[in-house]
């Protein structure tokens, strides 16, 4: 900072001096000394021209360094001279051939003449020679690796790096370089330092400094240097899958932890035998039995190898005999219901499986390992299928059979038929071929006159019950109930059940029923009026025999509200009116002898 500042205020005075009334002498007596030369010339030989040098010869330094400028007459040694100065801050007596700046600064840059007076005769000026001074460069450490890159700093032990202190700028010159840690400063200081079998305890940070002369650079920032032991590679095999078959195209992969981005050399074997392929992929195009084995691999980079990985075995697969599943699994499949059926090979899964099936119908483009369909009665038959894979081919499957049915139709069973007011009544649904999966709905008849038969309504909790069982609480009248049932996504539906009654002979209810003669027990060909009472205008007279439980039927000689019968042995049964809004009498059981 001195030395800058004083070499600041020197120039600016001397160039004041130099800049004002001095200038005209200087000219002047410059010009009458090249006369005076010039008119000597006639009768001496020209003085040779000066040449300004520099010592050393870099004419860029570095601040705090020393150089000389020296000016050299070629041929004029030996002579007294005396020389004179461009810029003129030189030019302190004696005016020597010489001068040195020490502990240079950047204000001592510039261009640099000089000339040279030996008796009254000056030589010519001797071309500029420019001088820089700059501020010295911050040095730069970096990892030189033998034969391969450095990714992060990092390197396994037994490699060779090489630690290198760069200088911007500075090529050419001899430097003298210190390193942090002061082990790497062995006499003399070198650029750069090799480090041959590398180990863990060369692990750590590296900075450098340089000085050509006496003032050294700052420090370099930190290079981190990471010695690893070499990672254990590891193989795997390139498939989704993890059974090889016959004829597959098989690829392992020789993976080493860490040392993404490398360029390494890869050695393989099966077994003990080494194998002729040196990247980290092996191929084998179709594999087969002698194929099999354990393969290993291993990573070279520089000249380190790591260990060798684990093996990993291979060996050719015997496909498993398909299995044709259905799903739904039930045993009884009805027309309208929907299934899949499904070609399965143990092991095989992930692999990517072309199928044929048994009938030909369901081989659609591309052939799936499943197909879902709705079924009708055509769909009756035995499913079988098979695997192709390549050049692989299983064999056929064991044939699965699918039976369709019509619709089923639950039988509806109630427990009492005949009813105690206020008693429980249980309606049980039984479906043919039960299977797990049935759910089961609940219905209460409804008479609807205009359309001779009945409506459902759904009883109370009565959707989709587990259990094949209904139980109705505090039933007091004569009513009819339904059941039907339902299983599967999307939910199949059987027909309804015939209805099934529950009796009761409560003379309290809406609507009641009277006989004609009012007797239990008839005769044949007795002429028998039933008629049904109460405040409603439509009726029909039900009946349900007992030789045929699961039907009920309308009387068919109904005039108004009274039906007429002639009584014969069939006309034995269970006798009840039905209204138009839906009412229900009281039962009376009618025995014909």
């Amino acid at each position: 900072m001195g030395h800058s500042l004083l070499c600041m205020m020197g120039f600016f005075l001397l160039s004041t001096v130099i800049c004002g009334n001095d200038e005209d002498h200087t000219t002047h007596s410059q010009d009458a000394d090249e006369s005076e030369y010039q008119s000597k010339e006639q009768t001496t030989s020209a003085p040779p021209e000066p040449t300004v040098t520099l010592q050393p010869s870099w004419t860029q330094i570095y601040s705090g360094e020393t150089v000389t400028v020296r000016c050299e007459i070629q041929g004029g040694e030996g002579a007294q001279w005396t020389y004179e100065w461009r810029p003129a801050k030189l030019n302190t007596p004696p005016k020597s051939s010489e001068y040195r700046i020490s502990n240079a600064a950047e204000c001592d840059s510039g261009e640099y003449s000089c000339r040279g007076k030996r008796d009254s005769s000056w030589t010519k000026w001797s071309d500029n020679i420019t001088l820089t001074v700059l501020s010295p460069p911050k040095p730069t450490v970096t990892l030189q690796p033998s034969g391969t890159q450095i990714y992060s700093g990092v390197i396994y032990s037994g490699e060779t790096v090489t630690v290198r202190c760069e200088i911007q700028g500075g090529e050419g010159a001899q430097w003298t370089y210190e390193w942090s840690p002061a082990k790497v400063n062995t006499p003399p200081t070198p650029r750069e330092y090799t480090i041959t079998n590398a180990a863990e305890s060369d692990s750590g940070g590296y900075s450098c400094r340089g000085r050509r002369g006496s003032p050294w650079t700052e420090w370099s920032d930190i290079t981190t240097l990471t010695v690893l032991s070499p990672p254990k590679p590891t193989v795997t095999l390139q498939t989704p899958w993890t059974r090889i078959y016959r004829g597959d195209r098989v690829t392992v992969r020789c993976e080493i932890q860490g040392g993404e981005g490398a360029q390494w050399t890869y050695e393989w074997r099966r077994g003990q035998v080494n194998i002729r392929e040196t990247s980290n992929e092996y191929r084998i195009n179709r594999f087969n039995e002698s194929d099999g084995g354990g393969y290993s691999c291993r990573g070279r980079r520089s000249s380190s190898w790591t260990e060798w990985s684990d093996s990993t075995s291979l060996r050719v697969t015997v496909p498993t005999k398909p299995t044709v599943t259905l799903q739904p699994s039930w045993t009884q499949i009805y027309s309208g219901e929907t299934v899949t059926v499904r070609c399965e090979i143990q092991g095989g899964e992930g692999a990517q499986w072309t199928y044929e099936w048994r009938p030909a119908k369901l081989n659609t483009t591309p052939t799936s390992n499943e197909h879902r369909f709705t079924v009708t009665e055509s769909d009756s038959g035995g499913y079988s299928c098979r695997g192709i894979r390549d050049y692989l081919v299983t064999e056929w499957s064991d044939i699965i059979t699918l039976t369709a049915s019509y619709k089923p139709r639950p039988v509806l069973t109630v427990s009492p038929s005949w009813l105690s007011p206020g008693a429980s009544v249980t309606l049980n649904c039984q479906v043919e071929h039960p299977s797990a999966g049935w759910s089961f709905y609940w219905y209460k008849a409804v008479p609807d006159l205009s359309e001779k038969s009945s409506s459902y309504e759904l009883l109370p909790d009565g959707s989709g019950t587990a259990q094949d069982s209904y139980i109705i609480h505090g039933q007091t009248h004569t009513a009819g109930y339904v059941c039907r049932a339902g299983r599967g996504d999307p939910e199949y539906h059987t027909d309804h059940s015939q209805p099934k009654f529950v009796w009761s002979a409560d003379v309290h209810s809406a609507a009641s029923l009277t006989v004609s003669p009012d007797r239990v027990q008839h005769f044949t060909s007795d002429s028998v009026s039933l008629t049904c009472e109460g405040n409603f205008t439509e009726w029909r007279v039900m009946t349900v025999p007992p030789s045929d439980p699961s039907y009920y039927y309308n009387c068919w000689r109904m005039t108004g509200s009274t039906c007429n019968i002639y009584t014969s042995k069939s006309d034995t049964g269970v006798y009840w009116c039905e209204s138009g809004s839906g009412e229900f009498s009281s039962a009376v059981n009618i025995t014909v002898q």
